[in-house]
C-alpha cells in the first residue's frame, strides 16, 4: 500500500473514533481514521478498477477488475470523511448513504456494500 496510507495504531484509532462519535472530532482525527479505513479497504479489496475518494484526506484505487492508469477513472466513489467513518463502522449502511445522497458513485463495481462495514 502507498506509504501515505497505513494502518493506524489501534489505541490511536480507538481514541480518534471515540472523539468523532462524541462530536468533538478534530481534523487530525478524521485524517487518521480515513487513511486507516482506506488502507483496510485497499487490503480487503485489492485492485485498481475503482477510485474511492474522501477529500481532502485521501483516495485509493481498489476492487478487482480492469486497471486504471491515466486521467479520470471510469469508476469513482466519493464521500465526505464523516460519512466514510459511519460506513466503515456500520453506523450507516451503503444503501442508506446512497439514498441520502451522502455518497456519489459512478461506474461499474462501485457498490461497496460487500466490503463495508470494515470493523
Amino acid at each position: 500500500m502507498p506509504a501515505r496510507l497505513r494502518l493506524a495504531d489501534p489505541d490511536e484509532l480507538a481514541a480518534a473514533l471515540d472523539r468523532i462519535r462524541a462530536g468533538g472530532e478534530e481534523r487530525a482525527d478524521l485524517k487518521l481514521v480515513v487513511k486507516h479505513v482506506l488502507a483496510v479497504l485497499e487490503q480487503r479489496a485489492p485492485g485498481h478498477s475503482v477510485e474511492v475518494r474522501v477529500p481532502p484526506y485521501a483516495a485509493v484505487q481498489c476492487i478487482p477488475g480492469v486497471r486504471h492508469t491515466r486521467g479520470t477513472p471510469p469508476a469513482v466513489v466519493e464521500t465526505d470523511a464523516l460519512t466514510m467513518v459511519a460506513l466503515a463502522t456500520g453506523e450507516l449502511s451503503w444503501a442508506d448513504a446512497r439514498a441520502q445522497g451522502r455518497v456519489s458513485a459512478s461506474g461499474e463495481r462501485t457498490d461497496l456494500s460487500t466490503y463495508l462495514p470494515l470493523f
